[in-house]
């Protein structure tokens, strides 16, 4: 059931997988198919809540207990699909890269090292019975990797404006084929004008997830609560995967100015987000 609460909680977004029921073995596709047919489902801000509900008990939860039974369910071309939170497997990998994130006594004052600890040893006895285990969700905090955005094209943008208390959605959805597609595009283009990198790193590191799931999936970015950092107007204006698919073409076509021209684009708009973060 749905934490209920008013708060909004930001400034997430999310790159998720939809996979079709038919991907999943028995007995977690009958849940599944249970799951999808009971009609409302809990949304990201109340995944967030949850989460957050744990770690301000004394002491703090940062990885649930068990697994949660929880998805994000569409329907794609008249099939359900499905995209399962495992909140549990995500808590742990956060973990992991909270070290050197922030200074050693404020990261203490939030997750004291004994907690962090034990939660690090529970993640490996679990990965041993469960070597390939991976999440159906990225997340990435104050922005989103311009990785993210070489999976989509500017038409498969999906803009909402909020009306009353209902937050804005920005976000994008694509079939699992064409986000491949696009992101060796993007890889072949990069590697042969860039050197390697951070950006040719984050390329290689979403293309290997993305060939984890069921080629008939559906790819979804979503600005999640990125929506609260931003005024409506910058949101309408927000054209960042078509800023990215110019530059890519730019490189393609040996164009270095066309590409850093697409870029500078592309990294002022996200500067100014991460420039709250700062203020915040």
């Amino acid at each position: 059931m749905a934490l209920v609460s008013s708060v909004i909680v930001p400034y997430a977004s999310y790159l998720r997988v939809y996979e079709p029921l038919a991907a999943f073995p028995e007995p977690e596709r009958g849940h599944w198919l249970r799951y999808a047919e009971r009609g409302r489902t809990p949304t990201a801000q109340d995944e967030l809540r949850r989460a957050l509900a744990d770690l301000v008990a004394t002491p703090p939860v940062p990885v649930p207990v068990h697994e949660s039974a929880d998805a994000f369910v569409a329907e794609v071309d008249g099939v359900v699909c499905v995209c399962p939170w495992r909140t549990r497997l995500r808590g742990w990998q956060a973990l992991e890269g909270l070290e050197g994130q922030f200074p050693a006594p404020v990261l203490d004052a939030v997750l004291p090292e004994v907690v962090r600890r034990q939660a690090a040893a529970d993640y490996e006895r679990w990965r041993e019975k469960n070597p390939d285990a991976r999440p159906w969700i990225l997340t990435s905090v104050w922005h989103v990797p311009v990785s993210w955005f070489t999976v989509f094209s500017d038409e498969e943008r999906e803009y909402v404006r909020g009306k009353g208390a209902a937050a804005p959605v920005l976000r994008y959805r694509t079939p699992m084929v064409q986000a491949r597609r696009r992101l060796a595009r993007a890889l072949k283009a990069v590697r042969d004008h860039i050197d390697e990198g951070p950006l040719t790193e984050g390329l290689v590191d979403v293309g290997r997830w993305l060939e984890e799931f069921h080629p008939r999936s559906m790819v979804e970015l979503d600005y999640g609560g990125l929506v609260h950092a931003l005024p409506w107007p910058a949101l309408e204006a927000d054209r960042s995967a078509a800023d990215v698919a110019e530059g890519v073409a730019a490189l393609r076509a040996g164009d270095e100015a066309g590409a850093e021209e697409a870029y500078g684009r592309f990294a002022e708009r996200w500067r100014a987000v991460k420039e709250r973060r700062m203020a915040n």
